[in-house]
Order: C-alpha cells, then sequence, then structure tokens
C-alpha cells in the first residue's frame, strides 16, 4: 500500500513538472489539441481551410487529431515511464515514439 502512494505521488509530481500533456498537430489551416486517449480539447479552423470543402476539412480534422492522439501519448510515456516503468506504461496504451516515426516532433520536451 505504501508503495502504491508513494507511486501515485511521484507520478503527480512528474505530472505537475510537465505541465499538461497533451498532443497538438497543425497543417492546412487546421490545428488540433488532443488529451491522452484521443479526446479533441481544441480546435482552430483558418478560412483558407474552410474553403476546401467541409470533406477535406473533416478528413484533415481526424488525419491531425490521429496525429496528436500519438503524440499525447508520447508525452504521457515520457512522463510515467520513469515511475511505472516503460512496459506497464505500454501496456495502458501509452506508446514512445521514435525520431524516424513521421508523427514524432520535439517540439514540446518533457522537463523533468
Amino acid at each position: 500500500m505504501e508503495e502504491a502512494s508513494r507511486t501515485g505521488e511521484a507520478a503527480a509530481a512528474r505530472f505537475e513538472r510537465a505541465g499538461p500533456v497533451v498532443g497538438k498537430a497543425a497543417a492546412g489551416g487546421v490545428s488540433v489539441e488532443v488529451a491522452p486517449g484521443g479526446l479533441l480539447t481544441g480546435l482552430t479552423l483558418t478560412r483558407a481551410a474552410l474553403r476546401g470543402g467541409s470533406e477535406a476539412v473533416a478528413s484533415q480534422i481526424l488525419e491531425l487529431s490521429r496525429r496528436a492522439e500519438r503524440r499525447a501519448g508520447d508525452r504521457m510515456h515520457q512522463v510515467l515511464s520513469p515511475v511505472l516503468g516503460a512496459e506497464a506504461v505500454a501496456a495502458l496504451g501509452y506508446a514512445a515514439l521514435t525520431e524516424d516515426d513521421p508523427d514524432f516532433y520535439d517540439e514540446e520536451p518533457v522537463v523533468l
């Protein structure tokens, strides 16, 4: 029980230092932000994006949401792996991205 409490406290401290764990992606006048697990928390559309038509905008939102979800999972992996271990975090569904992954980006490094 004590170990679980210490682990929870360590995870909470890492989240506090890391700030919001979100994934972002933008292209062609569409910008999305998602929480880990894919919950859409932000969406911005420019007029230029809307000129492409509703089907194109919808497709772009879905693609960018998928990319942002993977990025949020990567950030969650970065924050929790030192506390829970990489295998446990992966079992929760959060995968680390590698530099050769097309969804990888290092604009928001986790500094702990």
